[in-house]
Formats: C-alpha cells, sequence, structure tokens
C-alpha cells in the first residue's frame, strides 16, 4: 500500500467576520461642518458614508465583536493565539490583543498587536500563518480594528472624510497547503525614508522625550495626500506583480483583487496598472469608508456575504500604510458556511 506524504503546513481560513459601530456619518452630514458637499466627496474618494464610534467606546470594543463574530463562524473552540493590528490601540501601553483575548474567554492564549498602519491586516495573516507553519499554534484569531475618529481632527477637511471606524477578523487553522482556503505566497516590504508621509507626532518616546506641552495638532492624524496617493499606486502594483510572480500567478488568474480600501480612485488606479478589469476590484470603501487595519478582511466579509466570492475563486490581496509599509498575498477561497445574524448584533455586521 502505498503512503501519501502530507504537503507543506499551511494557514487555512475556516472563519471571517467583521463589525461596524451603528452610527452613520453621512456626506451631507459631514458638509454641515465641512466647506464640501456630498457631490465633491464621492467624486474625490467614492465614498458615500462612515461609520464611527459612540464616545467612550474604544477599539478593543470593535475588536471583541469581530472576534466574537469570526469565532462562531469557524464553529467556536478555542484558539492558541490573538493577534489585534491596529494603528489606534486602546493606550501605548499595554498592547491591545491581551485584554480582547480576556474578554472573548480566550484568557491564557499568546496575545499581542501587530503596528503597520493600513498593511497592518496583512501583515498579521503573515504573522498568523508564520505562526501556524511553524508549530507553534494550531488555531489563530487576527482582527484587523481601527477606529480613525478618535485621532483625525473632525475639522480636517482632507481627513475627516475619508476615514471611518470598524473591525474585521479571520479565524486560521492549521493544515496543507493543497487545503482550500490555504493561505499562499506573500510579499511585504517598507521603506521608513518617507516616514513623516502619515503621521501622529504625538503619545511615543520622540515626542515625550523632548519635553513641553504637547499641543492638540500633534496627537492627530496628519496625512500628505498627493505624496501617499502616488507611493500607494505604485508600492501596491509592485507588490501585488511580486506575489503573483512568485506563485507563477497571471493578472488573468486572479478572479478577485481585494486591496486596502483607501479610496476608491487609488483601488482603480492598481487595478489599472495591474491590467486588471476594475469589475474584478471588491469594492467597500463607499459604505465604511478608509478603516485603516479592518478595510481588507470588512472588504472580505462584505463580498463573501453578497455571495460575490465563491468557493475555488483566486484571490490577491493588497495593501498600503503609514511606515511607509506594503504587502500582498494569496489564497484560493475556501467552502465556508454563510455568516449567520445574531439576535444580539447592536452594529452592521457585514456593513454592506
Amino acid at each position: 500500500m502505498t503512503t501519501i506524504a502530507p504537503g507543506p503546513p499551511a494557514a487555512v481560513l475556516c472563519g471571517l467576520a467583521g463589525w461596524v459601530p451603528p452610527r452613520v456619518v453621512t456626506n451631507d452630514e459631514l458638509a454641515e461642518r465641512l466647506d464640501t458637499d456630498d457631490a465633491w466627496i464621492r467624486t474625490r474618494t467614492g465614498i458615500r458614508r462612515r461609520h464611527v464610534i459612540e464616545p467612550g467606546q474604544a477599539t478593543s470594543d470593535l475588536a471583541v465583536e469581530a472576534g466574537r463574530r469570526a469565532l462562531r463562524h469557524a464553529g467556536g473552540g478555542s484558539v492558541d493565539a490573538v493577534i489585534v493590528t491596529t494603528t489606534t490601540p486602546d493606550r501605548p501601553c499595554p498592547a491591545t490583543a491581551p485584554a480582547v483575548a480576556a474578554r472573548l474567554g480566550l484568557a491564557g492564549a499568546a496575545a499581542f498587536d501587530v503596528g503597520a498602519v493600513c498593511t497592518g491586516f496583512v501583515y498579521g495573516l503573515a504573522t498568523a500563518a508564520g505562526l501556524i507553519t511553524s508549530g507553534v499554534a494550531e488555531r489563530v484569531l487576527l482582527i484587523g480594528a481601527d477606529t480613525y475618529s478618535t485621532i483625525v481632527d473632525p475639522l480636517d477637511r482632507a481627513n475627516a472624510i475619508i476615514f471611518g471606524d470598524g473591525a474585521g477578523a479571520v479565524v486560521l487553522r492549521a493544515g496543507q497547503a493543497v487545503d482550500p482556503g490555504a493561505v499562499g505566497r506573500f510579499d511585504l516590504g517598507s521603506d521608513g525614508a518617507h516616514e513623516d508621509l502619515i503621521t501622529v507626532t504625538a503619545g511615543g518616546s520622540r515626542r515625550n522625550s523632548t519635553g513641553g506641552e504637547v499641543q492638540r495638532p500633534d496627537r492627530r492624524f496628519a496625512m500628505r495626500g498627493n505624496e501617499v496617493y502616488r507611493h500607494a499606486v505604485t508600492r501596491m502594483a509592485e507588490s501585488a506583480r511580486a506575489v503573483l510572480g512568485t506563485a507563477g500567478w497571471k493578472i488573468d488568474d486572479v478572479d478577485h483583487f481585494v486591496p486596502h480600501q483607501a479610496n476608491l480612485r487609488i483601488l482603480h488606479s492598481v487595478a489599472d496598472d495591474l491590467g486588471l478589469p476594475r469589475e474584478r476590484c471588491v469594492v467597500h470603501v463607499d459604505s465604511v469608508g478608509n478603516t485603516g487595519a479592518a478595510s481588507v478582511p470588512l472588504a472580505l466579509t462584505d463580498a463573501f456575504t453578497r455571495q460575490a466570492i465563491r468557493p475555488g475563486d483566486r484571490l490577491l490581496l493588497t495593501a498600503f500604510g503609514g511606515g511607509l509599509t506594503w504587502g500582498s498575498c494569496l489564497l484560493t477561497w475556501p467552502e465556508l458556511p454563510p455568516i449567520p445574524a445574531y439576535p444580539d448584533d447592536q452594529g452592521d455586521e457585514t456593513a454592506s
């Protein structure tokens, strides 16, 4: 009798979910306090609305909601590690992930944060896959969560129209590279020479070591939009090509392109640069805005819920964020049960 050796170990997607807070901020509402209107915002960003937390809420609250739903979708059970990718942790110290794990009944699991700004989910996915393929963990809960409303100046016309709050989560299990849902190749990169393009000045050791009073603008998110746009399109397209080349995929092999949902112009520009038809680009930014590290898992959850993604479809995930950081990975979609609606839901689970 011939024994077939198992393939190489891999991290396999077995559950996902998303959650955004109930409060919706429309373009018309923003227009009341900013020198703009709905048509200008849609033309510039493609965004119709975004969700924001209520006073007193924090990133961990969104992460717990998304994580709880992802675990249910994966059939319940425990995990060996919880990773939270975020730019807006509850506190500078300690990390947010241990508190999220405890609130989910996962105390004792390894728990830590990953900070790569809007590339955080792809970096976190590579980290989670590494824990599994190295044998450190059998199951990992990965959550991307951000509350940009806590760091963006509400009167900043350039950025207040773009960002929203949300969380998306996936559960990964140990499996084989041939399993449907196995996370494929990665491409990750950074360029710290451009760290000043996307910043929050206060809150870290560099600003604190200078002494003196911290001014309000130092606590706010700042971005040099035109330069970021150019870097984002170039880096995302280069990273996408790199990971496709490593895996031996061609552009025509990609059924769905799932980029970080920065704004619609960037999404379409990257797709055009790659020679991908725009209809293959998964778009969710119109409903929730730019949700940072949550944007890729929220977009996946929304597309899956709408049955736009089906088993066997080949996905290309690509992201870009402050740092500068960027990354891409490949995934063949598995057979998953529908994401149910839960009677205790307080927010929009799919944000669609």
